[in-house]
C-alpha cells in the first residue's frame, strides 16, 4: 500500500493510521490468534472490535478443554493473555463498529469512526446469543434477564433463578450460578438434556437444581423487576408460572454477519462460507472462528482457524508484491 499510508495524530482508540496490511474484525480467540501471526510476520495489523475483547470465550467462567493448562482457566484470563500476546507482537486495537465493507484495489472497511484500508481482511466477528423473542424478554433485559452468568451472577445472590437451555452453555453457566443463587430451575425445549455427560453429572449432584424438560417459555413477567417465568409443557400443554428473580438464556447462537451480506457468500444459517484455507468468496477476505460455516465453535478450533487465515493472508499479500 505504498504511498497511501498517513498518520492521524488525533485518531485515538488505539489506531495510529488508516491503512494496514491486515485488518481483523473481531477480537475473540480467532481474531486475536490471527493478529499474533500477522504481526509476528511484520505485517501492520489492526483489530477492530465494537465490544469487549475476548468474544463469548471472554464471558465463560472456566475453560477446561483448552490445551496447555493443568487446571481450568477463567475465560477472561485466557483471552486477556491472547490480547497481551497480540499487542506484544505489535497489533493495534481500535474500538468501533463496522458498518460496511467494499472491495476495490484494496479492501475498505467502513466504521462509525471513519474508514480504513487493508490489503487483506480477516472476519472473526463470532456469534451472539439467540433470544427467545417472548413477551417480557426485551423489557426485563438488565432487570432480571441476562445472557451471561459470568457477568451477572453476583447480582442474584440467594435468589431463585431460571436457566433456559440445557446445552453445554446452559449447564456450564448454571454451575457458575450455583456459587451464588438459592436455586435453579432449568427449562429445556427438547425432552432430554443435550449437554455433555460430564456436565450433567456435575449439575445433578446439587439438590437445589430441578429440570423442566420438553417445556417452552411463553413469557417473562414482573413489575419494575422480573418476578416469574411462564412455561408450557409441550406434551400435556399444561401451563405453569415459576417464581423467579432472574432468567439466564442459552438457546443457541447467531453469527454476527449482517454487515457482510452481499459482500461474501453466506449460507442459509448466516455463516460465512470458506474453504480449507479460510478463503471466502472474495479474494483477500478470510473468515475464522465461530463466524465461519461448519465451525465446531470451540476456542481450540478458533485458534486453528485464526492461524490458518493469517498464514493464508500473509501469502496473499506476498503475491501482491511479486
Amino acid at each position: 500500500m505504498a504511498g497511501l499510508e498517513f498518520n492521524l495524530s488525533g485518531l485515538g482508540r488505539g489506531a495510529k493510521k488508516r491503512d494496514y496490511d491486515v485488518i481483523i474484525i473481531g477480537a475473540g480467540a480467532a481474531g486475536l490468534t490471527s493478529a499474533i501471526y500477522t504481526s509476528r510476520a511484520r505485517l501492520s495489523t489492526l483489530i477492530i472490535e465494537k465490544g469487549a475483547v475476548g468474544g463469548l470465550a471472554g464471558t465463560t467462567h472456566l475453560i477446561e478443554n483448552y490445551p496447555g493448562f493443568d487446571a481450568p482457566i477463567p475465560g477472561p484470563e485466557l483471552m486477556d493473555r491472547f490480547k497481551k500476546q497480540a499487542k506484544l507482537m505489535g497489533a493495534e486495537f481500535f474500538t468501533s463498529e463496522v458498518i460496511g465493507v467494499e472491495k476495490g484495489p484494496y479492501i475498505r472497511i467502513k466504521t462509525t469512526d471513519g474508514d480504513f484500508n487493508a490489503k487483506a481482511l480477516i472476519i472473526a466477528t463470532g456469534t451472539t446469543h439467540k433470544h427467545l423473542n417472548v413477551e417480557g424478554e426485551k423489557e426485563f433485559y438488565g432487570k432480571g434477564v441476562s445472557y451471561c452468568a459470568t457477568c451477572d451472577a453476583p447480582l442474584f445472590k440467594d435468589k431463585d433463578v431460571v436457566v433456559v437451555g440445557c446445552g453445554n452453555s446452559g449447564l456450564q453457566e448454571g454451575l457458575f450460578l450455583l456459587k451464588y443463587v438459592k436455586s435453579i430451575t432449568f427449562v429445556e425445549f427438547l425432552p432430554y438434556i443435550i449437554a455433555e455427560e460430564i456436565l450433567q453429572e456435575r449439575i445433578k449432584k446439587y439438590e437445589n437444581v430441578s429440570f423442566l424438560l420438553n417445556h417452552e417459555v411463553l413469557s417473562i413477567k414482573g413489575d419494575e423487576r422480573l418476578s416469574s417465568v411462564v412455561v408450557r409443557d409441550r406434551k400435556s400443554k399444561d401451563i405453569k408460572e415459576i417464581p423467579s428473580e432472574g432468567v439466564f438464556i442459552y438457546v443457541g447462537l447467531l453469527p454476527q454477519t449482517e454487515v457482510f451480506k452481499g459482500f461474501v457468500n453466506i449460507d442459509k444459517w448466516g455463516y460465512i462460507v470458506v474453504d480449507d484455507f479460510m478463503n471466502s468468496s472474495v479474494e483477500g477476505v478470510y473468515a475464522a472462528g465461530d463466524v465461519r460455516a461448519n465451525s465446531v465453535r470451540q476456542v481450540a478450533s478458533a485458534v486453528g482457524d485464526g492461524a490458518i487465515a493469517a498464514i493464508t493472508a500473509e501469502k496473499y499479500i506476498a503475491s501482491m508484491e511479486d
